[in-house]
């Protein structure tokens, strides 16, 4: 083989080595779009729309026709008319009976009322469904984020104290240091290696939970540049304002009022008695005749009183539902806001001490390779500036928490997963 076709073929392994390598990255918006789409939970939910749309082409049924046959025969051969046996028609009544009920048809509009009533409320039971997945998605995000800003600090905190590792050995050769700086230095280096697997191992734990919730298979990463642009009105209120409208638990529990308004309807016209009407014929003895049936309930005793109280109390429920989920609103909004806000602004008054621990653990550094300080010293720098990188991220995590929790409480989650 050639050597172009030789390179040609090498590149064409090599590229094919790094799609198979390749991962896709997630950003917030793009984790909850993909939940959407493949959550194997979700998936399973959307049937019950299907089920309750079924319950239409019932409701719009007719009742069928009833076909009734009554057969009598002559048993005392002593009572046969002349010249006649068993199976002569002389000896012989036979009854033939069709009818139909006929549904009045206000208890037919109810009833398709009332089951398109309860497929707008699966539907909205499933928006809702979905708003509980999306923070359960957006928790895990969070916990692949700080996991992966974990490992990368142990990664950088343990790249500086090896780098000064491998110059303290250099310079115990040139017996600059004693074995007892090399030693301390190595000591740190090696519990950062040990944090690291344990970073490292959380860091894959989470990455699989993230993956069954968004339902994907293939290898991923999470953006941690991620700045969460998705921004909230600037008055609490308008937020309330937005939740009490758009929210899914608020909306499943509007359109639950609906399904039972809808169903006092039927469970009144249910009262209603149905009539049955139909032909009838009916050879007797050899003689034919032919006539009409119809029968009707008399509601004297049963008029439905149970079902039609039954559906008064359950609109009753629905509207304590309501209040109550709407206060639980307000009250969860509320918590979250302040919690946010406050966060924000403990973001924003620490970037400032990020700065000073840098500064602190380079000018120490300095110090030390040049003999200045004392291997404790850098070893202290180093460990204050661990310490404040991973508040830092605490605070940034927990600023990003509450911003999840507010995307929640207010029901913008389902928004941005659109």
């Amino acid at each position: 083989m050639c050597y172009p076709v030789l390179k040609r073929v090498l590149i064409l392994v090599l590229v094919g080595m790094a799609s198979a390598r390749a991962q896709t990255t997630y950003n917030l918006q793009q984790a909850l779009q993909t939940a959407k789409s493949n959550n194997p939970i979700l998936k399973r939910e959307q049937f019950n729309v299907d089920v309750s749309q079924a319950d239409i082409t019932t409701a719009q049924l007719r009742p069928n026709l009833i076909l009734n046959n009554q057969s009598l025969q002559l048993v005392q051969s002593s009572k046969f008319p002349e010249n006649t046996g068993w199976l002569n028609g002389a000896n012989r009544q036979i009854w033939w009976q069709v009818t139909k009920p006929f549904q009045l048809p206000v208890q037919r509009e109810n009833k398709i009322n009332f089951a398109q009533q309860n497929v707008r409320l699966t539907q909205k039971q499933y928006a809702d469904t979905e708003r509980h997945l999306f923070q359960s998605v957006a928790q895990k995000w969070l916990d692949v984020w700080a996991a992966r800003k974990q490992l990368d600090l142990l990664g950088t905190a343990k790249a500086n104290v090896d780098s000064l590792a491998n110059i303290n050995r250099l310079r115990l050769k040139n017996q600059v240091i004693t074995t007892t700086d090399l030693a301390r230095t190595e000591l740190l280096a090696n519990q950062y290696d040990i944090q690291l697997k344990s970073a490292s191992q959380e860091y894959r734990n989470e990455l699989s939970n993230l993956k069954f919730l968004i339902g994907v298979q293939d290898s991923i990463q999470i953006d941690t540049t991620d700045q969460f642009a998705f921004a909230f009105p600037d008055r609490m209120d308008a937020i309330v304002e937005q939740a009490l409208q758009n929210r899914t638990d608020i909306q499943a529990i509007k359109s639950t009022m609906d399904v039972a308004d809808a169903n006092i309807k039927l469970q009144k016209s249910n009262a209603l008695p149905v009539p049955e009407l139909g032909l009838i014929y009916n050879p007797q003895n050899k003689a034919h005749y032919m006539g009409v049936y119809g029968t009707i309930e008399i509601p004297i005793f049963s008029r439905n009183q149970g079902e039609i109280k039954k559906s008064q109390v359950l609109k009753q429920q629905a509207e304590q539902a309501l209040r109550a989920t709407e206060t639980q609103a307000q009250t969860e909004i509320l918590t979250a806001y302040k919690s946010y806000v406050t966060h924000k602004q403990n973001l924003q008054n620490f970037n400032q001490l990020l700065t000073q621990s840098q500064t602190i653990l380079n000018s120490v550094k300095y110090s030390y390779l040049r003999g200045g300080t004392t291997i404790i010293d850098f070893l202290e720098a180093q460990r204050s500036w661990l310490d404040t990188q991973q508040q830092y991220y605490d605070v940034l995590g927990q600023y990003r928490q509450s911003y999840i929790d507010l995307l929640y409480a207010s029901g913008m989650i389902n928004q941005i997963a659109q």
